[in-house]
């Protein structure tokens, strides 16, 4: 048995930066992981779960020492994003209008998460329990953490990084309110023909988003191969059709219901899951504290999901900052702090999501009007980007 100031329990994007910072702070850290990682080569394809990581992301992960890694690895800087619905009524940003060089990065979360892993075993006050799951939590003074493996380790406190269906979450008896949305998102990583790797993009249709991502360009063969990741909202019905054919089956149906934009493309691979908001009811209890999405999920409609996880982090070491106890005050300092931010941007996902799914002429016509006025709001227009890109 080890005794540990704080016990990560999921080593993954959001998890891996916890035990980071709070190793960084001089605490003795335990980190609870399913499974290795797969080293980096520059010729693996390109993973289909990727994250549109913001400038205030990157200044985290600055801060704890891994985006260099990651960035010597493989990131697609964008500098322009649009979305519309009809096509002369758009709403545009670009990077300059703001004095940045980019708004942010397209990154896959495997290198990401690497880059982190990479950070986390060079601390030498930080113990990688992998591969190895949580078993069960004896809560006290200390709690006990019981490993799948057999081994026991007894922590000051517990942070559930481990995902939506957190166990964390589920063994320290904090509930959910959660709701499905009744419909599955398709991601589908394509070659393009068409130079398009500085925006990203997004259509809305009465059956859901249409989305576009850059990717990092690969060298194939001695060739270039640009690519991308389409990202498809719609029934659970019809993405268990798309999901069930060819990939030349899916590229002709994606040539029909994507915009013009895109051009021609070839579908290199592509997987589907459902659509479903959760949010904690309490972030933390029982010397038990949730991070990213154990404490909440959002509608990747922004690709804002892992953001709001790094500013979790960030909050989550503000509070903890010089603390000899980890209390249950200065955790729900971290909730007083993150919850509305959450609530919010969760919100306004569900605003766009439910407004935009619909064919009601007169809603329609409202909202294509509000597109094209956003479009010249000027200062307006900069104020939310820059909530949206965590810059405020």
């Amino acid at each position: 048995m080890s005794d540990f100031d704080v016990a990560v329990i999921g080593g993954g994007m959001v998890g891996a930066a916890t035990a980071i910072g709070f190793a960084k702070q001089g605490r003795k850290v335990a980190v609870v992981e399913g499974a290795k990682l797969k080293p980096f080569s520059p010729e693996q394809p390109l993973d289909i779960r990727v994250s549109a990581i913001s400038e205030h992301s990157v200044s985290i992960l600055t801060e704890l020492g891994a985006w260099n890694a990651i960035q010597s690895m493989r990131v697609c800087p964008y500098r322009r994003l649009e979305t519309w619905e009809h096509p002369e009524c758009r709403t545009r940003f670009h990077a300059e209008s703001l004095g940045m060089e980019q708004l942010g990065y397209i990154v896959e979360n495997r290198l990401i998460q690497l880059g982190l892993w990479q950070q986390l075993e060079s601390l030498d006050n930080v113990t990688l329990y992998c591969p190895d799951t949580l078993d069960d939590i004896i809560f006290g003074e200390t709690n006990q953490v019981k490993l799948s493996s057999g081994q026991s380790i007894f922590a000051e406190l517990i942070v559930g990084a481990d995902g939506a269906n957190s166990k964390v979450r589920q063994l320290a008896g904090i509930g959910i309110t959660a709701w499905d949305y009744r419909q599955h998102c398709m991601l589908i990583n394509v070659e393009t023909q068409l130079p398009q790797q500085d925006i990203t993009w997004q259509q809305f249709t009465p059956s859901g988003p249409r989305s576009f991502l850059p990717l990092a360009s690969l060298h194939i063969d001695g060739k270039e191969s640009t690519q991308g990741s389409l990202v498809w909202y719609d029934s659970p019905s019809r993405i268990r059709r798309l999901s069930a054919m060819s990939s030349v089956q899916l590229r002709e149906e994606v040539l029909v219901h994507f915009p013009q934009e895109l051009g021609d493309i070839k579908v290199l691979q592509a997987g589907s899951f459902p659509l479903t908001r959760r949010h904690a009811q309490s972030y933390s209890a029982n010397q038990c504290v949730l991070v990213g999405d154990s404490a909440h999920t959002i509608n990747p409609l922004a690709g804002q999901g892992v953001n709001l996880g790094f500013k979790d982090v960030e909050v989550l070491l503000e509070v903890t900052e010089g603390k000899d106890a980890l209390s249950q005050s200065v955790l729900a300092q971290y909730e007083r702090k993150r919850r509305p931010d959450n609530l919010l941007m969760q919100s306004g996902m569900d605003f766009f999501y439910k407004g935009f799914s619909n064919d009601i002429a007169p809603l329609k016509l409202v909202r294509n009007a509000a597109l094209k006025m956003a479009e010249n709001t000027g200062p307006l227009k900069a104020q939310v980007l820059k909530y949206a890109l965590g810059l405020k």
